[in-house]
């Protein structure tokens, strides 16, 4: 009677304001929690990127046009926010999309599919090996999303995609800094440039780029192992290994499914303001149960000496 009343009222108080708590130890480990860790896409970001240009590196084999088509191929089962935007994008330009066979997702790296008499991979530029011209490099820094387009293992272009940051991840990173012990930590598989940008707009400091899900995974041990209890943040397949592995974590709700699954918590309105409220509420709680143990043993203990 003393715990669980104060919990199963964070649960419902939640559930009114569009976050979904999964069970009362939830609440208990949103408590505790000392400091935040957000992923970047669809997370401090709208989750809904464009796709601003098509850059053909090898012209003579593949143009704009077929390039856009092989990309949107091969992106066309993905979940990921910058595939649909890539699809989105060809659908929109009118370009045919051919069907890709035995697709498969490469979590933090990209996509590979064989499109006809091609095999394609559109993936990130730190996981392909290849030399990358110097004006697609100074993009990068200038803060664009870029992803290869590998045909039969040569490059064969760049698409250079935007975001836009959400309109409430500045107020809601402050409110997050005044709650925790530590300012919040961004964790993306992002280049620096891209990350840089949005870390600038929502007033976060500490930025790890270019993080493959398993370095996500070894970034949230480490700074458990430093005596921080972590809530991570995300939306994303890749974000699924460092969400079990935190003490709690909570999912944008346009997420993947896979990230809707293994989160403690989701935000049915996929609003970020609602992170710093429920950790508001969740040690509104915990007082409550301290305060309803004390009063109950004071009670106790004056009925056993009585």
């Amino acid at each position: 009677l003393a715990t669980m009343p104060p919990l199963l009222c964070v649960i419902a108080n939640a559930g009114r304001h569009g976050i979904l708590v999964k069970s009362a130890l939830v609440v208990e480990r949103l408590a505790e929690t000392t400091v935040v860790a957000l992923d970047k896409t669809g997370t401090l970001t709208s989750g809904t990127p464009r796709l601003t240009s098509v850059e053909a590196l090898r012209p003579e084999l593949f143009d704009v046009s077929r390039l856009l088509e092989l990309a949107a191929a091969a992106e066309q089962f993905s979940e990921h926010p910058l595939g649909r935007a890539i699809v989105g994008e060809a659908r929109r330009r009118g370009v045919a999309i051919p069907t890709a066979e035995d697709f498969r997702a490469v979590p933090g790296r990209g996509v590979r599919a064989p499109v006809g008499r091609d095999f394609v991979e559109v993936c990130s530029p730190d996981s392909f090996r290849g030399v990358l011209p110097s004006d697609v490099t100074q993009r990068l820094a200038a803060g664009a999303t870029a992803a290869v387009v590998v045909v039969n293992g040569t490059a064969a272009g760049v698409l250079a995609l935007t975001d836009q940051i959400r309109s409430d991840a500045a107020d809601s990173v402050a409110a997050l800094t005044e709650l925790m012990s530590l300012p919040p930590v961004l964790l993306t598989g992002d280049n620096a440039g891209a990350a840089e940008l949005v870390a600038s707009g929502a007033g976060i400091v500490d930025v790890r780029a270019g993080l493959l899900p398993e370095q996500k995974l070894a970034a949230v041990r480490e700074l458990q192992n430093a005596g921080q209890r972590v809530l991570l943040v995300g939306d994303g397949v890749n974000d699924a290994p460092a969400m079990a592995a935190s003490c709690a974590s909570m999912a944008m709700g346009a997420g993947s499914d896979l990230a809707l699954q293994s989160a403690d918590a989701v935000t049915v309105r996929d609003e970020l303001h609602t992170i710093p409220a429920l950790i508001g509420l969740a040690r509104q709680a915990r007082r409550v149960v301290t305060a309803n143990i004390a009063v109950a043993g004071s009670f106790i203990g004056v009925l056993v000496l009585w």
